[in-house]
């Protein structure tokens, strides 16, 4: 029996090469896999919520993983439906489904194997539910790679986990996996429904919520999203090498050099103030395009160098390519155009907006001018600091009244660190 780290291993490098798995359902049948899976989900909170059933990683066994691949083998396995419980959200409640341990433990090796093939090839401006990736890293490509965005296309996808299609995800996994007692499988997580107050209720699209496999499964499904980014919308919105130069700002050039010439240095630092204040490169050069992306679960982000007549077109763009191709469809009230230096995009709790200030210079040039800077937004300080006020002022929690002076320093000091490591690249 092969390592776990081998087998992964082998079908990484399968995906890396662009090659199709076969014979990927045997790989169900190797204990070490469900050993690897058991250690990296036995910590997790819901490892102790019961599902359908009272079975928890509680008395978790060899023998256990044993009759559990015995029932892949005979192809005999069937997934319980998810036992449906609500979770409060500021806007609601969202429906969060507690699948059985058992279940637990299978979607986690299937998400492992997934994961090993598809995670090299999905496109590097995804970020969401993948290794070494995070909010962090996308919101570190922005401000590193967006300098002179004129305007950002905030997008979200309505209810993006209940809305997957079954056949559109089944079909993308064949594509790649040849292998249809695999492909069943799958097939038959997605289908194995609900219960809620015990009464049992079919899921006819999306992914398990709270479903092991399913942060992967988005990922597989809106790959076909970055890929119609990268390969119709880039190639359609972005043109030329760099912008032309201004020619307001070229003429100013060419008085100041005539001024150095005659030897004339209070016209020299007129004419530089006044150049301070124009553009060193066309912002409306018709012959230059830039078009950005990036994407966290179901939010993305571009950012476009251009008309806002063309930003709207790329919006329709992406809109009848979500309906038509991947049965999805944008949220109105979240999908935005908004100028990048007057008005600020949300994304991933940050506002997002490019910087202009003509007096900050660095290296005797101005630095900031067209620069993506991270922000916290003030509502965000507002709620946050309403958590501990009542009337405006400190108010008492009562949960921690008969608690040692210590534990409410940690208490407080925690929640203070997870804020503030969050919103730690904002510059406010």
């Amino acid at each position: 029996m092969q390592s776990a780290e081998t087998v992964l291993g082998v079908i990484r490098e399968r995906g890396r090469r662009g090659l199709p798995l076969e014979r990927l359902y045997r790989q169900l049948f190797n204990r070490e896999l469900f050993l690897l899976a058991y250690g990296r989900i036995y910590a997790n909170k819901g490892a102790m919520t019961p599902g359908v059933t009272q079975e928890t990683v509680d008395g978790m066994s060899l023998a256990k993983i044993d009759r559990i691949i015995t029932a892949l083998r005979a192809e005999s396995y069937r997934w319980s439906p998810a036992r449906r419980v609500y979770i409060p959200k500021k806007n609601g409640k969202r429906p969060l489904g507690m699948p059985p341990w058992s279940d637990k433990l299978v979607a986690e090796v299937v998400r492992m194997l997934l994961e090993a093939y598809y995670d090299v090839q999905f496109s590097d401006r995804s970020h969401g539910f993948r290794p070494k990736r995070g909010c962090h890293t996308a919101l570190d490509e922005v401000v590193s790679v967006w300098k002179g965005t004129h305007w950002m296309i905030e997008g979200d996808i309505s209810d993006c986990f209940g809305s997957l299609d079954h056949s559109v995800m089944l079909s993308t996994l064949t594509e790649r996996i040849h292998d249809g007692r695999f492909l069943q499988l799958i097939d038959r997580m997605l289908k194995a429904g609900y219960l809620e107050d015990w009464r049992w209720n079919d899921t006819l699209s999306g992914a398990p919520q709270g479903g092991v496999a399913s942060p992967i499964l988005s990922n597989i499904y809106l790959d076909r999203f970055d890929q119609f980014v990268e390969q119709q919308l880039f190639p359609d919105y972005n043109r030329g090498r760099r912008r032309r130069t201004h020619r307001a700002y070229e003429i100013v050039e060419n008085r100041i050099a005539r001024a150095r010439r005659h030897g004339d240095r209070e016209a020299v630092r007129a004419l530089r103030r006044e150049r301070r204040s124009l553009p060193s490169q066309d912002p409306n050069d018709p012959g230059y395009r830039r078009l950005r992306y990036v994407r966290y679960c179901d939010d993305f982000l571009l950012g476009f160098a251009g008309p806002k007549s063309e930003a709207v077109e790329i919006k329709e763009r992406i809109r009848a390519f979500l309906h038509d191709e991947l049965k999805l469809e944008l949220s109105e009230r979240k999908t935005l155009i908004t100028h990048a230096t007057s008005q600020a995009a949300r994304f991933l709790g940050y506002e997002i907006r490019a910087q202009h200030a003509d007096t900050k210079i660095t290296r005797n040039r101005r630095a900031v001018n067209g620069a993506i800077g991270l922000f916290v937004p003030r509502d965000v300080i507002r709620n946050r600091c309403a958590r501990y006020m009542s009337g405006g002022k400190p108010a008492l929690r009562g949960p921690l009244l008969h608690d040692e002076d210590f534990t409410i320093v940690a208490k407080y000091g925690s929640e203070y660190r997870g804020f503030v490591q969050y919103y730690l690249l904002a510059q406010d």
